[in-house]
């Protein structure tokens, strides 16, 4: 697997400060992407166990709230390979921390129905993410005021209240009720 870039100082890709990786390699190719040079699998460079510890490093301070996968696309069956090793030490190291994951695959009808059926990296990759912002990027459908999301069409998923109930449960910041409150 190869990555794309990491940011340590993220605030666009989930809650809080946030670690993000961008993972190289997607096949969805939406129109409009904000970052197309990712599309190709062998772009930047080899993830491995040095990257995984830098992550593991920019995730130390207590102000960072946790890891966002995107890039590319994290739910590539290359990729997930790739991220599962990263996913099962920051949850051992970091277990309050939060594991956000942006995908174009839809989460009940393709990531659940049939990529985890095919193979346990997928539940196994499920099992560590708290919450996953599904559905491609539709250029269409832009919203730029839409909280971590690109277009209306994507969902902002609990995965583990969704796993548990077996049916999507959507995901429901505390901070956005509480900012319309305060406006």
């Amino acid at each position: 697997m190869y990555y794309a870039k990491i940011k340590k100082y993220d605030v666009a890709n989930g809650p809080g400060v946030r670690v993000s990786l961008f993972v190289s390699g997607c096949t969805h190719h939406c129109k409009g992407c904000f970052n197309e040079e990712t599309w190709d699998f062998k772009y930047g460079s080899e993830f491995n166990e040095k990257t995984i510890d830098e992550i593991i490093e920019a995730l130390k301070p207590d102000y960072i709230s946790g890891l966002t996968l995107l890039g590319g696309e994290p739910f590539e069956f290359a990729n997930q390979e790739g991220i599962l090793p990263l996913l099962e030490k920051v949850r051992k190291i970091y277990p309050h921390k939060t594991i956000w994951a942006f995908s174009g695959y839809l989460f009940d009808k393709q990531i659940i129905d049939q990529m985890s059926k095919k193979t346990d990296v997928t539940n196994k990759v499920l099992s560590y993410i708290d919450v996953l912002v599904d559905g491609k990027f539709e250029l269409e459908k832009k919203n730029p005021s839409l909280f971590f999301r690109g277009s209306s069409n994507q969902r902002i998923i609990d995965v583990q209240k969704s796993l548990k109930n077996k049916k999507v449960v959507l995901y429901e910041p505390i901070y956005e009720k509480e900012r319309a409150v305060n406006i």
